[in-house]
This record gives C-alpha cells, sequence and structure tokens, in this order.
C-alpha cells in the first residue's frame, strides 16, 4: 500500500476490499493538518501514520469523522490529537462502546467477515467518543487552506458529515451516497438531497470512502441511478 497525492494540500491511503478499509486522507495547510476518517482498527490508522511519516508529513491534528460506521471510526483510540464528530455521530459511538463494554465483541464480529479479517489474531475491539462534537457546520483555517465540515442529511445513515478543502475544490463524503448498510435500500428523497448539498458546494473531485476520487458528475450520476 502506498499514499497516493491527490491535489496541492491532499494525500489518501486507498482503500482496500478485504478488510473494508476506506481511504483515509490527509489534507495540509502551512499551519497544521486534518485526516478524514479514523480507520477500522488500532492496526488501520497505525499504517497510515506509517505511509505519512514515509513522506515526511507530519501527523495529523485533527481527524473528522464521517459518520459512526465501525470502519471509518473504530481506530479513534489510536489517534493523534483530537477527534470531531457531529452530535448523532457521538451518540451511536457511546451506544457501541457500551453494548462492546457489556457484551464483548462476538456481535460485532458477527456482522460481517472483513471484521472478523481486520481484527484476526484477537486483536482488541475498542470504541471511543469523541474530544469535540458539533453540530451544524464548522469551519477550519489549516494555513491558506479552508476546510468546511457540514452535517447533512444522506442515504447512507442519519448522521452523515462532509468535508470539503475549498482551494483544492475536494469533497469528501465518506459513505454518504451508498445505500443504507443494513437493509441495502437507497431512500430516493435523502438521494436527491445529497445531490442538492453536493450541487451547492460545486467542487471538481468527488472522494467516496470505498471508491476512487473520480469527477463530481461521476458522483452526482450514481447516486440518483
Amino acid at each position: 500500500m502506498e499514499l497516493k497525492k491527490l491535489t496541492e494540500h491532499i494525500w489518501y491511503m486507498p482503500y482496500e476490499e478485504e478488510r473494508d478499509r476506506p481511504n483515509l486522507a490527509y489534507v495540509k495547510g502551512t499551519d497544521w493538518s486534518l485526516a478524514v476518517d479514523a480507520g477500522h482498527s488500532a492496526c488501520h490508522t497505525k499504517d497510515f501514520y506509517a505511509l505519512l511519516e514515509k513522506e515526511g508529513l507530519p501527523l495529523p491534528k485533527i481527524t473528522v469523522l464521517t459518520h459512526w460506521h465501525w470502519d471509518h471510526t473504530f481506530g479513534m483510540h489510536a489517534v493523534n490529537g483530537l477527534c470531531i464528530t457531529n452530535d448523532i455521530t457521538n451518540r451511536h459511538l457511546a451506544q457501541w462502546k457500551e453494548r462492546l463494554e457489556k457484551n464483548g465483541p462476538d456481535d460485532f464480529f458477527a456482522l460481517h467477515g472483513s471484521i472478523r479479517k481486520e481484527y484476526n489474531g484477537n486483536k482488541e475491539v475498542i470504541v471511543k467518543t469523541a474530544d469535540i462534537v458539533f453540530t451544524g457546520e464548522l469551519s477550519f483555517d489549516l494555513g491558506g487552506l479552508r476546510v468546511k465540515v457540514m452535517q447533512t442529511e444522506a442515504p447512507h445513515t442519519d448522521d452523515s458529515t462532509i468535508v470539503y478543502v475549498c482551494e483544492d475544490k475536494t469533497l469528501f463524503l465518506g459513505d454518504a451516497a451508498g445505500h443504507e448498510f443494513f437493509t441495502g435500500t437507497k431512500d430516493e428523497k435523502l438521494c436527491g438531497k445529497l445531490y442538492d448539498t453536493i450541487k451547492s458546494i460545486a467542487p471538481e473531485i468527488c472522494v467516496e470512502g470505498h471508491w476512487l476520487p473520480v469527477d463530481t458528475e461521476d458522483t452526482l450520476a450514481d447516486l440518483m441511478s
């Protein structure tokens, strides 16, 4: 696995299907840096950081979570700096934290084979809640680089957050444009709302959690298909 440079200020560690690892992104301004999503496990997070260090990039000071699903968040306890989620995401994480502490990881492992592959060798499952919780929208200035973090309605979950890197015209969607994980359905009304949100932002590049970065029109067409 190698770190790929997407734009002047953005690098990413590509997704992996076998262990259902999503893209992990790194955004660097002149003053500090930010990551998008924390990874499936501590091992995933550490693999990402090793690639950053290999390229001489400082570890992120803040990590923004796109939604609560384990492949994007259960590496939070291994993250450098602070983690940010919206309030709904944080509630989901708190529920999973309590569930795992009470019942153990067997129900979690039973959800999907990719989870068992990620946690083979008796790796510990640790769920952490966020350091910073927001509602609505946040903006960051990384030093010559503006980043907008926005809560949005979307078909995949009830807690989607999207991340827009303004100067690089790149929008990180997490899995927002995908079907609802547990039912496999894709609500037409929510697809339309996310479509309108993306159009209003007008990015040039869209990055979904488990796919290659593409032109925005490709994402919009897939969303409404």
